[in-house]
């Protein structure tokens, strides 16, 4: 009943809860980047959804409009020529993270679930075919996401989305949520550039 209504349901009002009460720094956000850069507010991007359905996922413009737009930033060469000032806050603190909660209303994502991969990342999609991670929404946080998140191998993050599509429950995704915080302050596994 979880996973097929209530999870839903949960993420239908706290994502329209969250869109009412942040609505101000919503707005504060929009202008910073108006006035720190050139270039469109939002961000967007081709990902893959529940059962391989692709979709726009939206963001935060944190980097500027020349920048790679179909390639991981932690895979870039040099990601800090391509952020903008304020866009280096907003991915530190994952505030660019929170227009995902108009892709969780529109059903596109859900609140906790295994992050959206690229279109083009075929090697993690192919690994969360074998643990059936792409059979739900993916989400604006994951148990891979308090793991480790950017350094994470992909075959250790298909194996955390494995874990997550295993333990799925009220309680799971409560821990997943509130983990996350303290991820987000720590800046736990957040990586601007190659890694080996």
């Amino acid at each position: 009943m979880y996973r097929h209504f209530l999870k839903r349901i949960i993420d239908l009002l706290v994502a329209i809860l969250s869109v009412v009460i942040l609505s101000p720094l919503f707005l504060l956000i929009c202008i910073l980047i108006k006035v720190d850069s050139k270039g469109p507010i939002l961000f967007k991007q081709r990902r893959v959804g529940k059962d391989k359905k692709e979709f726009m996922i939206l963001k935060y413009r944190s980097m500027k409009t020349d920048a790679p737009k179909d390639q991981p930033t932690h895979l870039l060469e040099n990601p800090e020529a391509h952020i903008t000032k304020i866009g280096s806050f907003l991915r530190r603190t994952s505030l660019d993270e929170l227009p995902q909660f108009f892709n969780i209303i529109a059903g596109q994502m859900s609140i906790v679930g295994p992050r959206p991969a690229l279109y083009n990342q075929y090697d993690l999609i192919a690994k969360r075919d074998e643990v059936g991670a792409n059979a739900v929404r993916p989400g604006l946080t994951g148990w891979a996401q308090v793991n480790g998140r950017d350094e994470l191998p992909i075959d250790v993050k298909s194996k955390f989305d494995g874990e997550y599509i295993e333990k799925m429950s009220l309680l799971f995704d409560l821990k997943c949520f509130f983990l996350t915080f303290r991820s987000v302050a720590k800046a736990d596994g957040v990586v601007e550039g190659k890694t080996d």
